[in-house]
């Protein structure tokens, strides 16, 4: 991970340059950061959560292998050349099995990191904060160093027996947990410095016990809270001078910054302060399957007025149904009834209608939408009714009247402020 050292060491050194990861595995979302970074520059980092791809499938049904040829057959029909994309795994750790007690949930996750690793992927988020059967409700910082260390060392023996350039690692956790914060949110507390400081030096110390010294001149970031979250209609935005202790606080860590995890639907000028103040590696995920779903409820939309309900993929209807169906991904996080429950169903920032797009007569819904979409182009006035942005850029000559093109086009759209917060001396 040459690229990522080097970059750090560019902000280190005092640029106000970072990089942001797109942590989504749906195709369209893939192929939209692909194509985002084959325009704009520099590489495309693409990452995956223990959730989503792991040795028994996760919720895609994909394993770490399956994942990478995904990406990188994507990246040859964008045109990235494969060495400017670069592979993550994203809370790799005992998340997925932390039902079981945590000798067995460990186990598992030392054959999902070894398998990620053996893959290709080479920034490697390992986090062991959370609680397993068995385990007290919340762990130390020791505790969670030395398990984080175990891991370490598969990785490392997998990296190994792999070959290729060796991984970078980041390593801590973000409160509250992955995808949204499930309670209202009016403002968080950003991490306090020494618990920063804390956690970094109970994890030098686990990594030298493991005689990973090597591994942890890798270590190139840790995850904190910069007081950035957002829940099902709410969006806790940066405010630099809350989070001015923190940002100081990594100055006296040499090759570390910060990771920003749920940074989505911030401003454009918070991600560039973000960066500017060491959180030098932003992670989005939901933001851009919420703009994903968007742009295909737009085509929806569309497609009804252009062609009628009893030509029309019903797109929004089949993803309604499946959700009620199966409610496994989304009863957590909201209790409303009714219309209520419909709108947060859609709309909720969280986005929980990204673990029904691989459901087969949703995936199939998708594919008729966009076909008879380019079978059958619409106006362009129904274009600028629905998707005013991608009208403009047809309109120039930058946009093909495409389905896949206008969804795509439409999550590049979340994806500029981003890029333009990482090398903010860029005019793209």
């Amino acid at each position: 991970m040459k690229a990522i050292l080097d970059l750090i060491e560019r902000h280190r050194a005092g640029e106000p340059v970072g990089i942001y990861s797109v942590c989504c595995a749906h195709p369209l979302a893939i192929k939209a950061a692909l194509r985002h970074a084959r325009e704009a520059g520099g590489q495309a980092l693409i990452e995956a959560t223990s959730n989503q791809v792991n040795q028994e499938g996760g919720y895609t049904g994909l394993r770490p292998d399956g994942f990478r040829d995904l990406v990188m057959g994507l990246a040859d029909e964008a045109g990235l050349p494969r060495d400017r994309v670069l592979l993550g795994g994203d809370h790799l750790g005992p998340n997925a099995w932390r039902a079981m007690d945590a000798g067995e949930a460990m186990k598992r996750a030392a054959v999902m990191v070894a398998d990620y690793v053996t893959a290709g992927f080479r920034k490697i988020h390992l986090d062991c904060s959370m609680s397993c059967g068995g385990d007290p409700r919340g762990l130390s910082d020791a505790v969670i160093a030395e398990r984080t260390a175990t891991l370490c060392e598969c990785t490392e023996a997998a990296w190994k027996d792999a070959g290729g350039e060796p991984p970078v690692y980041v390593i801590g956790s973000e409160v509250p947990v992955p995808g949204g914060a499930q309670e209202a949110l009016n403002e968080l507390a950003v991490t306090d410095p020494d618990a920063a400081r804390a956690t970094i030096e109970a994890h030098r110390q686990a990594f030298v016990r493991h005689g990973l010294e090597a591994a942890w001149e890798r270590v190139v970031g840790l995850v904190v809270q910069p007081g950035v979250e957002f829940d099902n209609h709410h969006v806790v935005d940066y405010v630099p001078a809350k989070a001015e202790k923190l940002s100081a606080s990594i100055e006296g860590q040499p090759h570390l910054v910060f990771e920003a995890h749920s940074t989505d639907y911030q401003s454009a000028a918070a991600l560039a302060a973000l960066v500017r103040d060491h959180f030098a590696i932003l992670k989005v995920g939901p933001g851009v399957t919420f703009a994903l779903r968007e742009a295909l409820w737009a085509l929806d939309r569309i497609g009804q007025e252009w062609q009628g309900d009893d030509r029309s993929a019903s797109l929004r209807d089949t993803v309604l149904a499946a959700m009620r169906d199966d409610p496994t991904y989304w009863k957590p996080y909201y209790e409303g009834r009714g219309a209520e429950l419909d709108l947060q169903l859609q709309y909720s920032l969280s986005d929980r209608i990204r673990y029904y797009w691989p459901t087969g007569r949703v995936a199939r819904a998708v594919r008729r939408l966009c076909a008879a979409f380019d079978a059958d182009p619409p106006p362009l006035a129904l274009v600028s009714q629905y998707m005013p942005a991608a009208y403009e850029a047809i309109r120039a000559g930058a946009l093909a009247l495409k389905g896949e093109d206008l969804v795509i086009h439409h999550i590049r759209e979340t994806l500029t402020p981003y890029s333009r917060a990482c090398d903010q001396r860029s005019t793209h």
